[in-house]
């Protein structure tokens, strides 16, 4: 803490990191998604309350449940990639919190208020999954963020019973420059921040 991160580090994790499209047949490993977990799981979430849920897609078998619930454009991408992550979260995710924010009665901030709850979770999860995609970067992999597809469908299929949710799907893995649109834009720092 308190030391910069070097340039080079920098552009790994932003300024030349992009969007992948297209993919390498290069494989991606358990180990290497257990290792991706473990670094993300560190990124700081309210109340410690972490509601993401993850399911790993990597199967013939579960790509095939997947693919149908995408949008055309992103089928091919999640086929192609070694794995693509569904980010969830858990809508009572305050449940685990007197084991993981011991320190006061959390639990009782949201056990009574669903739209609180699913605000919550629906906040720290997005959190979460940046956390997730800055850690892939870290360790050498691609990311490929995507929301073209049927939440309610995904939720029916790969969380069933209603209590865990979708956010996002990332596909990871390694890319092929080939795929790789030119940058875009981004606002500078007059048209979007303001300092008071």
């Amino acid at each position: 803490m308190g030391t910069p991160l070097d340039d080079a580090t920098l552009d790994v994790l932003f300024r030349t990191a992009r969007t992948q499209n297209k993919w390498l047949g290069t494989p991606v490993s358990n180990d290497q998604l257990l290792a991706l977990h473990d670094l993300m799981r560190w990124g700081p979430t309210s109340a410690n309350c972490f509601p993401a849920r993850i399911v790993f897609v990597t199967t013939p078998a579960a790509k095939d449940r997947l693919v149908p619930l995408v949008l055309e454009g992103n089928r091919q991408k999640v086929m192609a990639a070694p794995a693509t992550a569904i980010i969830g979260y858990d809508t009572r995710f305050y449940d685990w919190l007197p084991r993981l924010f011991p320190h006061v009665d959390a639990r009782s901030w949201f056990v009574d208020k669903p739209a609180f709850a699913e605000a919550t979770a629906f906040r720290n999860s997005s959190l979460q999954g940046a956390y997730f995609i800055i850690a892939a970067r870290a360790l050498g992999l691609d990311c490929g963020p995507m929301s073209g597809f049927d939440n309610e469908a995904v939720d029916r299929e790969f969380f069933p019973g209603g209590q865990v949710k979708s956010n996002f799907l990332c596909a990871i893995g390694y890319g092929d420059p080939a795929g790789v649109f030119d940058r875009l834009p981004r606002p500078g720092f007059n048209e979007v921040c303001s300092i008071l």
